[in-house]
């Protein structure tokens, strides 16, 4: 759901964000989440000037062994549910290719263990979330508790100094405002999709996220060749034919997934527009405001949405499992997991290129259709499976042509 993903995550969002070049001397777990929001591509880096934290392997938890404040400069927009995110959350990414870690037998075992951590964190993530929906159709609570968990977390790097905390200001708010608002819609349009269709079918409609990044992206003024627009083409089709033939076909699970791929893309776009100027606040940091700024915008409509109903939900939900401890157990994972898959989605950027973190993150999609239709064992027919797979083949169609143009782009700027 973020993406920063979709991605989505912030996807990755993740689904699902923005990829910028960044300095080499850029320690790796700063730099993923830079890739999203900040561009500036005149400036080079400042100097750095390391601060020395609690020595903590930052990888898979997020916490930072040496934080440092930089200066980031820009390539292009990448996207996240995606990252995104990704934070829209939140997949389906933009990027300018960099160089790939060449490898070495340490590299691919860190490689494989970076993909392993995140697609396993996705799968709980999905997993946990659809068996407390089962039971207690409340995305809204739901996703009130996920950032819940996520603002405690970045409170708690913050407190014991694990984090560098940063330095707020009022501009650095009012810029928050607008991408976190449509983090907000993409996150609890996602939940929503999930709590009335099978998980299989709302990330087979949220594959669908690049067609909206195109056309939106389009409208503000950015051109695309025509490769980029045939590649959605298969998308939609794939899209369609997976909807149409759904035996598991909802309005609002159909919805649901749409409006989240209009909030991750819109929250894309305007991170790139209001948040460049904000270098100081590093990745996390940032990840993390826009969760807490989130929850302040949705708790309050969620009492309106679902208030009068969370008590009753609550009862009926404790008597469906046959140990109270096993839905709290549910809930706590589905926050964690929520919190965790969207950062590691940043560590898999940072580890490897955009081109096959696109593709990395394509079969991510992939691999948490093919786990929940396992798990839930939703019933499929052979055209839903064509359709999924022909939507799921032109995301990756699209993450290449992308590319593609990002590095006719950077050539022609290196040029001149």
């Amino acid at each position: 759901m973020f993406s920063f993903n979709s991605a989505t995550s912030f996807s990755k969002s993740h689904h699902t964000l923005f990829n910028h070049r960044y300095s080499p001397s850029l320690p790796s777990h700063l730099k993923s989440f830079q890739h999203y929001y900040h561009s500036s591509p005149s400036n080079k880096p400042s100097s750095i000037k390391p601060q020395s934290f609690s020595q903590i392997q930052g990888y898979p938890l997020g916490l930072s062994a040496n934080s440092v404040p930089y200066q980031i400069h820009q390539t292009s927009k990448n996207h996240f549910s995606s990252k995104s995110t990704t934070v829209q959350a939140a997949a389906n990414s933009e990027a300018s290719p960099v160089g790939e870690n060449q490898g070495s037998k340490p590299q691919t075992l860190k490689l494989a263990l970076v993909f392993g951590l995140w697609y396993f964190q996705s799968v709980v993530f999905n997993i946990y979330n659809k068996k407390v929906l089962n039971i207690f159709p409340f995305p809204w609570l739901l996703s009130c508790f996920q950032l819940f968990v996520g603002s405690i977390w970045m409170f708690c790097l913050w407190g014991f100094k694990l984090q560098p905390f940063p330095k707020i200001s009022k501009p650095f708010i009012l810029a928050l405002l607008g991408p976190a608002l449509f983090h907000t819609v993409g996150h609890i349009s996602a939940c929503v999709s999930m709590a009335n269709a099978a998980v299989a079918f709302t990330h087979v409609i949220k594959s669908s996220e690049p067609v909206f990044s195109v056309v939106f992206s389009s409208f503000l003024g950015d051109k695309y060749p025509l490769s980029v627009w045939l590649s959605v083409l298969p998308i939609v089709f794939g899209c369609s034919l997976a909807a149409a033939t759904e035996v598991s076909f909802n309005v609002q699970g159909l919805w649901g997934a749409l409006i989240s791929n209009v909030g991750f893309v819109l929250r894309n776009i305007y991170s790139k527009r209001s948040l460049q100027n904000f270098k100081e606040v590093n990745g996390l940091n940032l990840y993390g405001w826009i969760s807490i700024v989130s929850l302040l915008y949705l708790f309050p409509v969620a009492v309106v949405v679902e208030g009068s109903q969370w008590v009753e939900g609550y009862h009926r939900a404790i008597q469906s499992v046959s140990n109270s401890s096993t839905f709290y157990l549910w809930v706590i994972l589905s926050g964690v997991f929520f919190h965790l898959y969207n950062q590691s989605s940043y560590q898999a950027l940072d580890e490897i290129s955009p081109l096959t973190f696109s593709v990395g993150n394509t079969m991510k999609r992939v691999v948490i259709i093919i786990s929940t239709i396992f798990v839930f064992r939703n019933p499929v027919k052979p055209l839903n499976a064509l359709g999924s797979a022909i939507a799921i083949f032109g995301t990756f169609l699209y993450s290449q042509a992308k590319t593609a143009k990002n590095a006719t782009k950077t050539e022609g700027e290196n040029k001149s």
